[in-house]
């Protein structure tokens, strides 16, 4: 198949890392740009990046030169990494001059007409780009957004519940890992021997964007679903891996064979099965009860999988568990270029 050129925004930072690294083998994407920062800007990538990742800089990015914001691009869809303050200026000028652009950041989740979009969960929601091109007077361009890190694995994990039984209320407080907060995010001293119980704008975005993606496009408008979401949001000394306790108030009963059953057999879509970044089994479900845990159950299934466990009955909800996403992975760059790839096969990228 026609493999499609791909720029990275951002890619110096931490995610932009991330999507360096995994678009180097990719069967659909050749990485051909990558931006930065003017003081980045003029050298080759691997001169010009603090390449964080264990593995070595790919062959491919190495030369690459890096661009600034302003320069041309020559490339078919722009994956976003960029920091909140840089995307709220860069993204939708991008996007308006006929790039798709699939951004990380923010700024532009709860927008009317921008779906926010984890591709096992509600794919469907790429329907609004056609109202959205259509309102903004783009033909080729737009805007796609991944959640934030910690609700795609709150929202994966919810959505086999959701499915099978309805959800009324959630609980749910999170684990955060030190790489969330980007490359010089949070010291050594701050988090060591520490928990930090407040990420800035942490709670606001898992209580709210987890009711978009599990509510409906009805071909005009995002309705979101009828849920209670109440979160708490705490940084921990752990690299990678963001670990959820959760509670849930089903809306029809279920015992704890139906409730593992749901998480076991999810399946997505069969155009999402069909992607090459798609996790065969999107919810890895253990029966260990000192599972998952970040140092063992993030790299599973190359990071792409939410690892479920310590399924039980809740006393003031109904029924609680803990889930485990790779932050950087499922919860960032491996996310956009899932998102990339639903595009791809869903034919929004044939005009380009």
């Amino acid at each position: 198949m026609q493999r499609f050129r791909v720029g990275v925004l951002g890619a110096t930072g931490a995610v932009g890392q991330y999507l360096v690294g995994l678009l180097a083998e990719h069967p659909w994407f050749v990485l051909t740009e990558v931006v930065a920062s003017d003081r980045s800007a003029g050298r080759p990538y691997a001169q010009a990046v603090r390449w964080r990742m264990p593995t070595a800089i790919p062959e491919a990015a190495r030369d690459l030169t890096v661009k600034d914001l302003q320069s041309e691009l020559d490339c078919d869809l722009l994956l976003s990494a960029l920091d909140t303050g840089v995307a709220e200026v860069a993204e939708e000028p991008f996007a308006r001059a006929g790039f798709p652009v699939i951004s990380n950041s923010r700024n532009h989740r709860m927008d009317p007409d921008v779906p926010l979009v984890i591709p096992e969960v509600n794919p469907g929601h790429l329907d609004a780009i056609s109202s959205q091109r259509r309102g903004r007077g783009w033909e080729r361009g737009l805007l796609l957004t991944n959640p934030n890190c910690s609700t795609i694995g709150l929202a994966m994990a919810l959505k086999p519940l959701q499915d099978r039984f309805g959800l009324a209320a959630v609980q749910v407080t999170t684990m955060q890992a030190i790489s969330g907060a980007g490359l010089d995010g949070i010291s050594a001293a701050a988090i060591h021997d520490n928990v930090i119980p407040h990420i800035a704008g942490e709670e606001e975005k898992l209580e709210a964007e987890p009711k978009k993606i599990l509510g409906s496009f009805d071909g005009a408008a995002f309705r979101s679903a009828e849920i209670a979401i109440s979160a708490h949001c705490n940084r921990v000394p752990v690299l990678d891996g963001h670990m959820e306790s959760i509670s849930v108030s089903l809306r029809s009963e279920a015992n704890s064979q139906e409730v593992a059953d749901a998480f076991r057999e999810f399946r997505a879509d069969q155009l999402v099965r069909d992607l090459p970044s798609a996790p065969i089994h999107p919810i890895l479900l253990t029966a260990d009860e000192f599972r998952p845990q970040p140092r063992l159950d993030r790299g599973v299934a190359a990071g792409m999988s939410v690892v479920v466990g310590r399924v039980r009955p809740c006393a003031v909800l109904d029924w609680k568990f803990t889930a485990l996403v790779h932050n950087m992975v499922r919860g960032a760059a491996g996310a956009a270029i899932l998102n990339a790839e639903l595009l791809v096969a869903g034919g929004w990228l044939d005009t380009v």
